[in-house]
């Protein structure tokens, strides 16, 4: 499934939250009737499948964001951004927004890996390449998998959205 065939039923409130981000929410009035059964279906198919539709992306949000666990899919869609940059200056910029805002101890939206995947980024922050968050990026994406994206299955959230998308 593509992005492409994931309709916006969310939408993006700008605000300021912890001082430096957007915040996203439900509209109440967005109709989820957009939302086809087949789209939401496909997001208990895997987590990939989820992450792949931009609304996907919103509503796991909605649910991390009620388990105070957001800063995982932050993290790892800032990741996802970064490598896709090509110029140096932008790269350092970009590593080191995201090094201060997820990985330095007490960023405030730290995110939970461990101390030797804390000190290689740390080592390698003042010349970040193209994977300098990789192995991060892998523990997030596997602590999402198998802890965070089984219960988002289970949610009140996601069955909602599966029956009214029926």
């Amino acid at each position: 499934m593509s992005s492409r065939h994931c309709f916006q039923a969310w939408q993006e409130v700008s605000g300021v939250d912890g001082g430096s981000t957007t915040s996203r929410t439900l509209i109440p009035e967005c109709s989820v009737h957009i939302l086809r059964a087949p789209v939401v279906a496909t997001w208990g198919e895997s987590l990939d499948q989820l992450l792949e539709c931009k609304t996907g992306q919103l509503v796991f949000e909605n649910f991390l964001r009620t388990e105070y666990s957001e800063e995982n899919l932050l993290f790892w869609l800032a990741c996802e951004d970064y490598k896709k940059i090509t110029n140096e200056t932008e790269m350092t910029v970009a590593a080191s927004r995201i090094y201060k805002e997820f990985v330095q101890v007490d960023a405030p939206r730290q995110i939970n890996i461990d101390c030797g995947t804390r000190e290689e980024i740390s080592e390698n922050i003042s010349q970040p390449g193209p994977n300098c968050f990789n192995r991060a990026q892998r523990l997030i994406y596997g602590l999402m998998e198998n802890d965070c994206y089984p219960r988002f299955l289970k949610s009140e959230i996601y069955q909602t959205l599966l029956e009214q998308a029926e």
